[in-house]
């Protein structure tokens, strides 16, 4: 079955089939109708509907519904997701699985409600105090807006840490087809760890306070090991035309859209060029960028060149650092990027 939606209902329609009980929201452009559409469905489904007096309060609602077991998401935008950094880093430290969607404004400050790809430091690398990262998947699409939802509530569960789906304005508030998914995602057994208050769970304690030290570095160190095995197990990319290109253009959201259109426009002019889209941010798909890194690499983006700072890092660490460096092609300021000004990017680098 297919239904006509924006990316913003995509969203609940892929919590719905991961089985999430629960929603705690408080509405900001563009990500409201996340909260609209939680709330028609949410509650008509049997299912838990907050609307939260602040992104604070929503955020602590999370943390304890999801210590508790319970799938439980919320959505948000820029300065909504800077105020949730606290409670995102204590669900971090007590390996408490959740999903927030950020359907990114421009900024800094209240900014406008025009789709940027500015939040990616504070997302992808953890905005919160202590070293936690979380999660992080792109979705290119208003179908992957629901896929990729239903996925970050899978893999926040095996990992058990929460998950983010890193959206835009453009994504959000655009319509396109939505395919539905064939089957609803089974429920997780928790009982393990979830604390609700029963004489079967009183043995679990969630907390990240330790005041001894060497026992807090043994959390941090746990940590790092969870996200070790993360970055080994869990990485897609989309290769998009890239075996034989000479220019590979790296983006991701709603600038991989533009970036595509430029790829198809230059191939019928001859020019070999391809896209690289990630499709998890973190772990970043280091393993399929690999055999790119000899190409002219540009990064195209919504922001200063955050992304372009993670793909050198990502490439440095690797000892594959292109001596000529990685372009950026940018817009900011809700600016979406016309394809002619990457077009004119490309070839004027060739």
């Amino acid at each position: 079955m297919t239904k006509f939606v924006k990316g913003n209902e995509a969203v609940v329609i892929g919590a719905l089939y991961a089985g999430a009980e629960g929603y705690f929201g408080y509405p900001i452009t563009p990500a409201s109708e996340v909260a609209h559409k939680a709330a028609e469905y949410f509650p008509a489904t049997g299912r838990i509907f907050v609307q939260g007096e602040s992104e604070d309060a929503v955020a602590y609602m999370l943390y304890g519904a999801a210590a508790a077991g319970c799938k439980a998401l919320t959505a948000t935008s820029g300065p909504g997701f800077s105020l949730m950094q606290e409670a995102i880093s204590y669900m971090a430290a007590t390996d408490i699985p959740t999903v927030i969607v950020d359907v990114m404004r421009a900024g800094p400050g209240l900014g406008n409600v025009y789709p940027e790809q500015a939040d990616y430091n504070q997302v992808v690398k953890g905005g919160g105090h202590g070293s936690y990262r979380c999660i992080v998947l792109a979705p290119g699409n208003v179908q992957e807006m629901c896929d990729l939802t239903m996925l970050a509530f899978e893999k926040a569960f095996e990992y058990r840490t929460p998950a983010i789906v890193l959206s835009d304005g453009q994504l959000g508030q655009m319509m396109e087809p939505l395919r539905l998914p064939k089957v609803e995602m089974p429920p997780v057994d928790t009982s393990a760890w979830a604390t609700q208050g029963t004489p079967e769970t009183r043995r679990n304690l969630l907390t990240s306070i330790y005041l001894d030290a060497p026992a807090q570095e043994r959390m941090n160190v746990k940590l790092q090991r969870k996200y070790a095995k993360m970055d080994k197990a869990f990485q897609l990319a989309e290769n998009y035309l890239c075996d034989d290109a000479d220019v590979v253009l790296m983006a991701y959201g709603s600038s991989s859209r533009n970036a595509r259109t430029v790829v198809d426009m230059l191939r019928t002019e001859g020019i070999k060029v391809g896209l690289f889209r990630p499709i998890t941010l973190s772990p970043f798909p280091i393993d399929a960028l690999r055999p790119l890194a000899k190409k002219r690499l540009f990064t195209v983006e919504m922001s200063a060149g955050q992304f372009r700072d993670d793909v050198v890092l990502h490439l440095a660490r690797e000892g594959l650092l292109p001596a000529e460096g990685v372009g950026l092609i940018n817009r900011m300021g809700g600016m979406l990027i016309p394809v002619q000004d990457i077009v004119r990017a490309v070839k004027g680098a060739l």
